[in-house]
């Protein structure tokens, strides 16, 4: 993983007990996963619109924030039920080599509960 990423999830995870009213990942920890989960449907949001939008100048830039916005808010979403960025890259390392389409149908079906 990125030097970046790996510095970036430890700091989540180190703020994730601070005071609410001096940090922003405290403040999502502690509103509860709901929050948090609002946060990274939000950023997806916003990601697709400007990936949707996107163009050769300044749009490319709104493009490369809003990727690094949902990066982090899914960071945020990995630290706040224990898991971390390695879990993810193990999965991925998992898949690799093997179809989309085969991976896909090898998943169990999960009902909408």
């Amino acid at each position: 993983m990125s030097d970046t990423l790996s510095e970036l999830f430890k700091v989540i995870v180190s703020r994730r007990l601070a005071d609410p009213e001096h940090s922003y990942v405290a403040s999502l920890h502690q509103a509860g996963l709901d929050k948090i989960l609002e946060k990274v449907g939000e950023e997806s949001i916003e990601l697709i619109l400007a990936a949707k939008n996107h163009g050769p100048d300044d749009a490319r830039d709104r493009l490369i924030s809003e990727m690094a916005d949902l990066w982090f808010h899914t960071l945020v979403l990995l630290a706040h039920n224990d898991l971390t960025p390695e879990a993810v890259l193990t999965e991925l390392q998992r898949r690799e080599g093997t179809s989309g389409i085969e991976e896909k149908k090898s998943r169990p079906l999960m009902s909408a509960e």
